[in-house]
């Protein structure tokens, strides 16, 4: 019993002196914080208080309502729609193209009645389908054509000449027509055309001695860059005018 109670005070003893020492070893720790719980508070009383921050004062941003523009009557052109000058809306969804603009399309192969079945307007097969197919209108059936059978001629006739572009076409006034034209201005094709009596000058100008019953001729009318008919040559010769150097000459 004696041994069993030294056992105990021995166990008690060891479990006190333990306790000891991790008090011991704790208390380091708890010093560390209370050190730094101090110096926090020392730089806090260090550092000055905030100054409290003067509320800029932010200006209201000015709301421009927009406004719809608006037709000569006043009504509110909305998205997508212009107004004419009528003052009536259109709008791009009513947009259509001008009547006639697109005319229907031709619908093939939709019955007999239409004339479009088959072949669909295209002719025939073959050569005659193709566009550019066919023979031209001097084809014969294949033999000689006309032009090839024909005897070769030498030379050119200037009676097979194209008129339009050799042969001179002149502009014609007759005689009448200078009835009441007055004889101190010079009848030549650019004073003919500036009065009326021709329209344009084309190659030239040609006098004819056409006249009218009732009008006749001023005496002295000069002329230049003009030709005459004969007729017209002998009328103006009777009536004393002053005809240009080389007519005059071969007169």
């Amino acid at each position: 019993m004696a041994e069993k109670k030294k056992t105990a005070k021995k166990s008690s003893a060891s479990a006190k002196s333990s306790t000891k020492a991790t008090a011991k070893k704790k208390s380091p720790a708890k010093k560390a914080t209370a050190s730094k719980a101090t110096a926090h508070k020392a730089v806090a009383s260090k550092t000055p208080a905030p100054k409290a921050s003067a509320a800029k004062a932010t200006p209201a941003k000015a709301t421009v309502a927009k406004s719809k523009p608006s037709t000569s009557s006043g009504q509110a052109v909305s998205a997508g729609a212009f107004a004419t000058s009528s003052g009536a809306l259109l709008k791009l969804g009513a947009l259509k193209p001008a009547k006639g603009s697109w005319p229907k399309r031709q619908r093939i192969g939709r019955g007999h009645g239409s004339g479009m079945v088959k072949t669909g307007g295209e002719g025939g097969k073959g050569q005659t389908v193709r566009s550019g197919g066919g023979k031209g209108p001097a084809f014969e059936g294949g033999q000689t054509p006309w032009a090839r059978r024909l005897p070769h001629k030498r030379g050119y006739s200037q009676k097979a000449r194209d008129i339009g572009h050799f042969r001179s076409r002149y502009a014609v006034v007759n005689l009448h027509q200078l009835s009441a034209w007055d004889v101190s201005v010079e009848v030549s094709p650019e004073s003919l055309k500036e009065r009326g009596l021709l329209s344009s000058t084309l190659d030239g100008v040609k006098i004819l001695g056409g006249g009218k019953s009732g009008k006749s001729l001023p005496q002295g009318l000069k002329f230049r860059d003009v030709v005459f008919s004969a007729s017209a040559l002998e009328a103006l010769k009777a009536a004393g005018a002053s005809l240009p150097e080389p007519v005059a000459e071969n007169a």
